[in-house]
């Protein structure tokens, strides 16, 4: 209830410079995270696209040890249908009648279907296992370059949080600081408006008789009320909180 009644007592010229103060420190954190750019997505691009090319790698290699596996399976079928004919072709020396050996002739004519059917399989099974083993080698290489691109860009955003760390901490602490004396209903809006603009300025300046956010031109006698600070006053146009550019003055609440 103290932080509620100490944020009631304050009048509105207070609650103006302290949404002042909070933008500008604000704006240096802003400052910090654009130092770092789109670093921090981009390493989480390049560990997403590493997972995926493991995931890659991985079923290029199932697809390989079964393509193995079927072209060892279809060489077996081969041996099997050779010692099948050449068992039709002893019997062949032996049979009774014309019946029986028209009968092994068919057999070892079957055979020898099946062994050129195995071998147009093993033939496109082994076309299909290059192909495989020539994308597994290309994704194997993506793979180590996407690794030395990855270990660049941590290197890089280490260095930069290294050089920013503390005084992007010192700016959290008077963030924090700054918050506690807004009362909750000003300081949502100040979020609001923060999230929604594209340069993150909730709060801004009267500038050359104009808003310091989207430049469209203020009412002199607007501009006199901006100056009283008497009410808390947004743009018209764009709904920033404005403020007149004497603000930076001394802060009575110090």
């Amino acid at each position: 209830m103290a932080k509620t009644n100490k944020n009631a007592e304050m009048s509105v010229e207070e609650k103006l410079k302290a949404l002042y103060d909070l933008q500008k420190v604000a704006t240096e954190m802003d400052k910090i995270r654009t130092l770092r750019g789109e670093l921090p997505l981009e390493v989480q691009d390049l560990e997403d696209e590493l997972e995926g090319l493991e995931t890659r790698i991985s079923n290029f290699d199932a697809d390989i040890k079964s393509l193995n596996d079927s072209i060892s399976a279809k060489k077996n079928e081969i041996k099997e249908s050779g010692v099948l004919i050449k068992k039709y072709e002893a019997q062949q020396s032996n049979v009774r009648n014309n019946r029986e050996f028209d009968s092994l002739s068919k057999e070892i004519e079957f055979q020898t279907l099946e062994i050129e059917l195995s071998e147009k399989r093993i033939k496109e099974f082994t076309g299909e296992l290059n192909n495989k083993k020539d994308a597994l080698d290309a994704s194997k290489q993506l793979f180590e370059d996407r690794k030395e691109d990855l270990a660049a860009k941590k290197k890089e955003l280490t260095e930069i949080v290294g050089e920013t760390q503390v005084d992007e901490e010192k700016m959290v602490d008077k963030i924090a600081q700054i918050e506690s004396t807004i009362d909750e209903r000003l300081l949502i809006a100040f979020k609001r408006i923060r999230s929604n603009a594209i340069n993150g300025l909730a709060v801004v300046t009267v500038q050359r008789d104009a808003c310091g956010g989207c430049f469209n031109k203020i009412p002199p006698q607007r501009q006199l009320d901006i100056k009283s600070r008497k009410k808390v006053i947004v743009c018209e146009y764009c709904g920033r909180i404005l403020v007149d550019d004497d603000i930076e003055g001394p802060n009575t609440m110090e």
